[in-house]
């Protein structure tokens, strides 16, 4: 028989409240990855893997000058002692500040397979190599001279820096990228020399806001070149309040070959866009049919970029299918800018320009002032030692003697000469090869030249302004090792203004140009077939409904459709749904009001007028032009109020206006009686006892009036013919000539 187990009594349990728990750890969770891993302090432009690095390194010597060493000895001396992650996560931000690519200015020096812009994956840690750049050099210079605040590692067997001293304007030349809880940070990089510049500029004049800086930072410099197409006034803007993006586009250049053809040569691409994701998603679109101006794309790249793209045919415009290559892939990229940064380390702060070149400043202030304590402390303490030195040469017998003969010589020292602790502990240190006689002269050389030194110090330590200066001497030293006119400072990305392209010529660019039959149901549902069907007979509707409209158009045509309540509406032909089915309402692609009806739907062609007519005979001429509308809503040009409504539509051709009653009266009159408006209620065509206008045409009276009937047969009466019917606007006519269709209508399409 098994034993049954009892379950101990609870010792000690405390009961908490779920939401509480949870929102302790929760903000606790969230101020580490703010503090500890996303954001970048605002002074030295590190998070802290990266400053554990760069210190590691340090502390394994690997200077730009010295030899390499194994990046897995780096990764494991960081991670043993001060960073407890994995060593996969240390590597991979060892290898971005390595990346010429992705770091403006590298601050590790690398040696074997670093990945590529391609994308593709750098080498095993245990294959590659990596020491120090002179950028890291002046990030980390200063270190052992007490220049910032140490605290214990993570085992408080070892001390690391809080802070780099951080002699390089890393956090905006470098950049930075980041996801915290609830914010993040995007920095992309800039010109070194130009922030320099800035900040020079900030230490002459500390009042100066983020806009009298623009002069001197234009905006982001990134390694990989590139152009920014976006205008001053946004980029005054984003620099103004830290939040912001702009827009950069792949550099690129046309190269003429034999016989009138002609080729695209891309020579630099966005910034962190991988160059083989870049191609791959450009032959896709290629194989979808979606670039209808490019024929081809290779990539010819080496050390250098060289992406060629071939045009479909030499009579192409090379702006033009640049343009529907910026919008349909990464050749045109959008890099925000987000300056949300650690202030002192501490607080999370969105800033300005002028805010963060403001916080490296102090930050090199900072410094100056404690590496000058630290170099005041070590000369006052030689100085000390010093003078001990020169007490013993001056009575080097009585010294000599009394260490010989005396058991405790110290006490015996400091009582005869006077002397320190210090200065009785440095004689008795002395080594006996240093009591030469030309001893005397070094000793009292070193203590004048020391003298003056502290001096200097004393004076740089007791004004503000002298700090100042000291600093500024610094920022020209940086400025001057990165200037426009070096390798590394030169300027890679350019700026200009985004060529304006017609916006219709670059849809069309999107769409093969095919011949299509539009067809609308008398209900109102819309479907298109491929090339120009003149017999539908066979076309099959839903039950109740038949056809309504139908004619010729082109996949890259604009359609214009009026409603009964007087709104135009614009579609796009390409959108419509095409295949074997029903097609979809024509109300799903806008917003036609649902007592409202269709009156025409045709293809917009531009710069013709039309005559329009409501239900109760008013009507008015209106530019075509001024009947487009780019919204769902589509745009108002006759003024009905129900239960008047549109009735007709005519194209103007011609000089004189026929309009038919539903009581069965035509008129004709001069058109040049009728307005042209762009908008309103219009005037009154003809006049009515019962019922309304039917229909609307317009004609030349030279060559007389033109009908059909349902048939499709085509009648004609001529000027003399017309006698009759002719006579002013607002009349009330007479019934129609012989053989005028029952319908009451001209059955003239727009075309």
């Amino acid at each position: 028989m098994g034993k049954t187990l009892i379950p101990p009594e609870p010792q000690d349990v405390q009961e908490v409240a779920l939401r509480e728990a949870l929102e302790e750890r929760y903000l606790a969770y969230a101020l580490s990855t703010i503090m500890h891993r996303a954001l970048p302090d605002a002074r030295d432009g590190l998070k802290p893997v990266h400053r554990r690095i760069l210190y590691g390194m340090r502390l394994l010597r690997l200077d730009p000058s010295s030899p390499f060493k194994k990046s897995a000895k780096i990764v494991g001396d960081v991670m043993g002692g001060f960073h407890p992650h994995g060593d996969q996560a240390i590597y991979d931000a060892l290898v971005r500040l390595a990346q010429d690519f992705s770091s403006r200015y590298p601050l590790v020096d690398g040696q074997g397979n670093f990945g590529n812009i391609d994308g593709d994956n750098p080498a095993a840690m245990r294959y590659t190599e990596s020491r120090l750049t002179d950028v890291a050099r002046l990030l980390l210079e200063g270190l052992d001279e007490d220049a910032v605040e140490f605290r214990p590692s993570y085992d408080g067997s070892d001390k690391e820096p809080t802070v780099l001293p951080g002699g390089f304007p890393n956090l905006l030349a470098n950049g930075a990228q980041g996801i915290a809880v609830g914010m993040a940070t995007a920095i992309p990089p800039h010109n070194a020399a130009e922030l320099c510049d800035a900040a020079l500029h900030l230490i002459a004049k500390p009042a100066t806001k983020t806009q009298g800086l623009l002069r001197y930072v234009k905006g982001p410099d990134f390694p990989t070149g590139g152009i920014v197409v976006d205008g001053q006034e946004s980029i005054a803007e984003a620099y103004n309040t830290g939040r912001g993006a702009f827009r950069v586009r792949a550099k690129w250049h046309q190269e003429d070959g034999a016989r009138g053809t002609w080729h695209i040569v891309v020579t630099e691409i966005p910034w962190l866009v991988q160059k083989s994701r870049l191609i791959e998603r450009i032959a896709e679109l290629l194989n979808e049919k979606k670039l209808h101006l490019v024929g081809d794309i290779r990539d010819e790249s080496a050390e250098d970029i060289r992406i060629v793209i071939e045009p479909k045919s030499k009579n192409v415009d090379p702006e033009v299918l640049m343009e529907t290559l910026f919008k349909q892939t990464d050749l045109e990229s959008r890099i925000p800018l987000n300056l949300n940064v650690l202030v002192k380390g501490r607080v999370p702060k969105v800033l300005g320009l002028a805010e963060c070149l403001r916080e490296w400043l102090d930050h090199l202030r900072d410094v100056l002032v404690r590496r000058s304590n630290h170099r005041k402390n070590q000369i006052e303490h030689r100085l000390e030692v010093l003078g001990g030195y020169l007490i013993a040469y001056l009575n080097l017998d009585k010294v000599i003697k009394i260490i010989r003969t005396e058991d405790e010589p110290k006490p015996v020292l400091i009582r005869t000469f006077k002397l320190t602790d210090l200065q009785a502990d440095s004689i008795l240190n002395m080594r006996l090869r240093n009591l030469r006689k030309l001893e005397e002269m070094e000793i009292r050389g070193e203590d004048k030249n020391l003298r003056t030194e502290l001096k200097g110090i004393k004076a740089v330590l007791a004004s503000e302004e002298e700090q100042w200066k000291k600093v500024s001497e610094q920022v020209k030293k940086v400025r001057d090792l990165f200037g426009p006119k070096t390798p590394l400072g030169k300027r890679r990305t350019q700026f200009a203004n985004a060529p304006e392209h017609d916006l219709a010529t670059l849809e069309e660019a999107f769409v093969e140009r095919e011949p299509i039959t539009v067809v609308v149901s008398d209900k109102g549902w819309v479907r298109t077939l491929k090339g120009h069907v003149e017999d539908l007979s066979n076309l099959t509707f839903k039950t109740d409904d038949r056809l309504g409209i139908s004619f010729f158009a082109e996949t890259t045509s604009k359609l214009l459709l009026l409603g009964t309540h007087g709104r135009f509406y614009t579609l796009d032909a390409q959108k419509l749904p095409g295949g074997r089915g029903h097609g979809d309402p024509i109300r799903s692609f806008i917003d036609l009001e649902g007592d409202a009806n269709i009156v025409s739907l045709f293809v917009n062609t531009g710069g013709r007028k039309f005559l329009i007519a409501s239900h109760d005979g008013q009507g008015f001429v209106v530019n075509e032009d001024d009947c487009v509308g780019n919204t769902r809503k589509g745009k108002q040009v006759m003024n009905v109020t129900m239960p008047n409504e549109v009735a007709a539509i005519a194209t103007v051709e011609g000089d004189t206006v026929a309009v038919i009653g539903e009581n069965r009266k035509m008129l004709i009159f001069p058109l040049e009686q009728v307005p042209e408006m762009a908008r309103g209620r219009g005037v009154r065509l003809q006049r009515y006892k019962d019922g309304g206008l039917s229909d609307v045409t317009t004609f030349t009276a030279k060559e007389g009036l033109t009908w059909r009937d349902s048939a499709g047969r085509e009648f004609s009466a001529s000027w003399k013919e017309l006698s009759d019917w002719r006579g002013n606007r607002a009349d009330a006519g007479r019934l129609p000539p012989k053989g005028f269709p029952k319908s009451n209508k001209f059955g003239k399409t727009i075309g």
